[in-house]
């Protein structure tokens, strides 16, 4: 068993239904921690979106490691705090927003966690389908409102994977509807 930190990339966290379906329940970038020390195993798998490098521990010795130094926990439970505001936030988005909304909401939320290139772009790490599986929508759904999106010019559409994100203050009212 190992945690670990994310130094580089995009990674999906995933369950698996009994039927077989996989369930994205989330999405990591660089800087984030990626395990579970002091606990049991993980109930998810986790996969590489991208190119991504990760420093990796075990976890027996990063707990033993974390109990000897308390900065350290007291990091970790506020990452643990962060990731519990996200997920609480994340409910709202599945359980009261609108298909444009939710879609919106991931736009901004993936703005601050990956970098655009020099034109201002950014290169999505996730598929119209893995981005309505996260948002609890269908992938025409998905295509429909970044369509719109478009059409009203809140954002641009590059390539298969690109976006460009126009007017961040319609983007931003838009997401804050619910």
């Amino acid at each position: 068993m190992v945690v670990a930190n994310v130094i580089e990339g995009t990674l999906k966290l995933a369950t698996s239904t009994g039927d077989g379906r996989e369930q994205i329940v989330g999405v990591v970038y660089a800087s984030d921690f990626i395990g579970r020390p002091f606990g049991a195993r993980t109930p998810h798998s986790v996969t590489a979106l991208t190119d991504a490098r990760l420093c990796l521990f075990p976890r027996g010795g990063f707990d033993g490691f974390a109990m000897r130094h308390g900065e350290l926990q007291h990091r970790l439970l506020q990452r643990t705090l962060d990731d519990l505001d996200r997920t609480r936030a994340w409910m709202l988005l599945l359980g009261r927003k609108s298909a444009r909304e939710k879609v919106a909401t991931f736009l901004l939320d993936i703005s601050r966690r990956l970098h655009a290139d020099r034109d201002g772009v950014i290169a999505l790490p996730l598929s119209r389908q893995q981005i309505a599986d996260i948002l609890g929508i269908t992938i025409e759904t998905v295509s429909r409102q970044m369509t719109e999106m478009k059409r009203d010019g809140f954002i641009d559409l590059v390539g298969r994977r690109g976006v460009r994100l126009v007017n961040m203050a319609a983007l931003k009212t838009l997401s804050e509807a619910a």
